[in-house]
């Protein structure tokens, strides 16, 4: 019942075939960035707070070449239409509207003085889409990887994540936090990636234990965060942090949040009530990791759901089913904890559990939610994985 994940060495080869085809030559290089799962700390990365994502076995992979002109030539394995678009002046959103990842990350370079010359190239993705899995970061990161090979620049991990985050801001309408591009670009075998949102600072947290292992589920319920929801969402949380009247999510107590109470309305309560448990449910999340106290992390996951469910309410049916099938085949069946995970309003669920015990809890959530809903999930297993590279220069 699970997905297998396809190693990155045949995407790259994959690639690098299709580029041949496509354009009648070689690919010169290959770049590839891995998507994100966040075991915890979910909508606070705008709010100053602490998350804990990794990155996942599943990656975007793109074949260049430059081609001695000013355009940049693009084909994908997602998407029939392709796309092509100066690189020699400032950047405006088009279409189609998958390039609009790629047209914000060329506008970063080019805000800082690097020219990018003309190149073809072709995306291939182990990454559903629209699954709350980053696949727009990783897109993001795996093009700003490669442009730093073709321009010979240079950038700090920390900055090309910001240059991916702010394309992502300015071309794909989406105000996120830093976490997704941050666990694209910062990713390491066998370890989390805890990021304090307000320094930008990194840390990284061992998870190597062979006998755990993460499974994703995807519900295959697409969400759209530009429609405005997501916006709204992080206003709310604006909102909240005004009428409690301190500089940042992180100086505010749950005592704070009672006080202040009665100046908020019923909804921007619940979703400062929200942020503030769940940059406390993170932090407690990695001393539980450290201590290998698993029962209280798989407490904290299940505490977290609900709270995205009621408190901040940007979960679905599909993925409550998921949790809450995680949750009755429990302990006893492997199950350590489980919750959504990215966005929400579809997407995906993450669930820790024993990995002698992976495919049989597997197997029980697609059945059960077959069932429900009159198809499967889509389910793989995942480590840890290494971030944004260079795979072929």
């Amino acid at each position: 019942m699970l997905s297998p994940n396809t190693p990155i060495e045949s995407l790259a080869q994959t690639a690098g075939d299709i580029f041949r085809e496509h354009f009648g030559s070689d690919a010169t290089l290959v770049a590839a960035a891995p998507g994100r799962v966040n075991l915890i700390g979910e909508h606070i990365d705008y709010c100053d707070g602490f998350v804990l994502p990794f990155a996942i076995e599943r990656t975007v992979v793109i074949a260049a070449a430059p081609n001695g002109t000013a355009e940049a030539r693009i084909a994908t394995a997602f998407d029939d239409e392709p796309a092509t678009f100066s690189v020699g002046s400032d950047q405006e959103i088009g279409d189609p509207k998958w390039s609009n990842y790629l047209r914000g990350v060329v506008q970063g370079f080019r805000q800082r003085g690097i020219d990018v010359p003309g190149f073809d190239a072709f995306i291939v993705s182990s990454l559903p889409g629209g699954a709350g899995l980053s696949s727009s970061a990783a897109l993001e990161c795996a093009t700003a990887t490669l442009l730093e090979t073709l321009t010979g620049a240079r950038i700090e991990t920390r900055e090309k994540a910001l240059l991916a985050q702010k394309a992502e801001h300015d071309f794909a309408g989406v105000p996120c936090g830093i976490m997704d591009q941050f666990a694209s670009s910062f990713g390491k075998d066998g370890q989390l990636v805890l990021i304090d949102c307000r320094s930008g600072d990194t840390e990284l947290v061992p998870f190597a234990d062979p006998s755990l292992t993460l499974l994703v589920s995807n519900t295959k319920v697409s969400h759209e965060l530009s429609d405005g929801v997501y916006a709204a969402r992080r206003k709310s949380t604006e909102d909240g942090l005004a009428a409690i009247g301190k500089p940042s999510w992180r100086d505010v107590t749950p005592a704070d949040l009672e006080i202040a109470a009665t100046s908020m309305d019923p909804v921007t309560f619940r979703r400062a009530r929200h942020v503030v448990g769940e940059i406390a449910r993170t932090i407690g999340a990695v001393e539980a990791l450290r201590k290998n106290d698993f029962p209280l992390l798989g407490r904290l996951m299940y505490e977290s759901h609900v709270s995205l469910r009621d408190d901040f309410e940007v979960s679905c049916p599909e993925l409550d089913h998921l949790v809450a099938t995680a949750s009755e085949i429990g302990t006893a069946g492997g199950v350590i904890g489980a919750r959504m995970t990215g966005g929400g309003f579809g997407g995906s669920t993450v669930t820790l559990c024993e990995t002698a015990k992976a495919d049989s809890i597997a197997a029980a959530l697609v059945k059960s939610y077959e069932e429900a809903f009159g198809f499967a999930p889509e389910i793989f297993a995942s480590r840890p994985a290494e971030g944004a590279r260079i795979i072929v220069a």
